[in-house]
């Protein structure tokens, strides 16, 4: 899957002023009241990374909750709460999404680099197509890389948050929810998770090259750094045009998840890093515009997981499953999809519109 456009760098609206201690200030709200976002963001991301498109049938959801939570749910919330607390935005969000998406195929599970990853899955057959844009020297497929990383982003990271944030009051929306103890404790939660994956189970007895190594770590920290730049804090004036309605965000970014995959090859690679570009920079041009607000930002950020919901019923899981638990997997994901999308579309129907940075 392409990789999510920017939704744009969401500001403060002028109830609610970001955080200016760092990590000192959290939500002064009663800790079960802190910890319930948190709590639906730790089971929300494993689902949408792995379950929303059809990977496991009904009767894994339960199990990629347990054992993946702490490593993409801690993720996500360490994530969100880091640009929160700064009072930076979306820009963040994304490059802080891309960095786990290297961290995670790269340096974890080390699938970026693992020809035989998938041979033990129904997915056994994309291995030539993945090898058609292999990197020479790095040995990884450029396609691959784009999906894995472009999942992590689009599904793992954005759209959890988005749909969370969405659920919360515009006082709480861009609050930090943690202090200084709980994202240690997340931050420890996350790093059992990885080791956990790390082990030579979830590698599946693979290592990669010393050289393979230090390019995603490269790359990881390269991003990182660019993530917390000052500038992602520093919302443009906003232009005097009126943004379009949340639908057509929504359909551009349709538009592109389907366009980038029309197309194998270099060629296809190509095709799908324009399309993301562009749709992204459509995105922060409209997101400075008079009159975005949260849906704004809710229909950019889950877009992608309604059309991965969509497609759940022509993809096959992972592991083979009777027609039934397949099916059964496949609406569940339909009606919680539907009903996450719709009920944070509720929930924001109040919400004044937010100026948001274009940078």
């Amino acid at each position: 899957m392409p990789t999510a456009p920017d939704p744009g760098t969401a500001d403060h609206p002028a109830t609610d002023h970001p955080a200016t201690d760092h990590f000192a200030t959290a939500d002064r709200l009663p800790l079960r009241r802190r910890l319930l976002p948190v709590i639906a963001l730790l089971l929300l991301a494993p689902w949408a990374a792995e379950c929303s498109w059809g990977g496991f049938a009904i009767d894994d959801f339960l199990p990629v909750l347990i054992f993946l939570g702490p490593m993409y749910g801690g993720a996500a919330i360490l994530i969100r709460e880091t640009a929160r607390h700064l009072g930076a935005g979306w820009p963040t969000i994304v490059l802080l999404a891309a960095a786990f998406g290297v961290l995670q195929a790269g340096l974890v599970d080390q699938s970026l680099f693992n020809p035989d990853y998938l041979d033990d899955t129904q997915y056994a057959d994309t291995r030539a197509a993945a090898e058609a844009t292999l990197v020479p020297g790095l040995e990884f497929s450029l396609r691959q890389a784009f999906d894995y990383v472009g999942n992590h982003i689009v599904l793992t990271i954005c759209a959890p948050i988005v749909l969370i944030e969405s659920f919360l009051g515009p006082q709480r929306r861009l609050r930090p929810w943690l202090g200084r103890p709980g994202l240690a404790a997340v931050g420890v939660l996350y790093l059992l998770g990885s080791l956990l994956i790390f082990s030579d189970s979830g590698r599946k007895g693979f290592l990669a090259s010393p050289l393979q190594l230090a390019f995603a770590a490269v790359v990881v920290v390269a991003l990182v750094a660019v993530a917390l730049l000052p500038r992602w804090r520093h919302p443009h004036p906003r232009r005097a045009r009126r943004a379009p309605h949340p639908l057509w965000v929504g359909l551009l970014v349709v538009l592109v998840r389907i366009g980038g995959d029309l197309t194998p090859g270099w060629a296809g690679v190509a095709i799908a890093l324009t399309l993301a570009a562009a749709a992204g920079a459509l995105i922060a041009y409209w997101s400075s515009r008079k009159g975005w607000g949260q849906r704004h930002v809710l229909v950019a950020g889950t877009a992608g997981l309604v059309t991965a919901a969509a497609f759940a019923y022509v993809v096959p899981p992972y592991s083979p499953a009777s027609p039934a638990a397949a099916l059964a997997g496949d609406v569940a994901v339909t009606v919680i999809t539907i009903a996450l999308v719709g009920g944070a579309w509720w929930r924001s129907r109040a919400s004044p519109a937010v100026h948001v940075a274009a940078s």
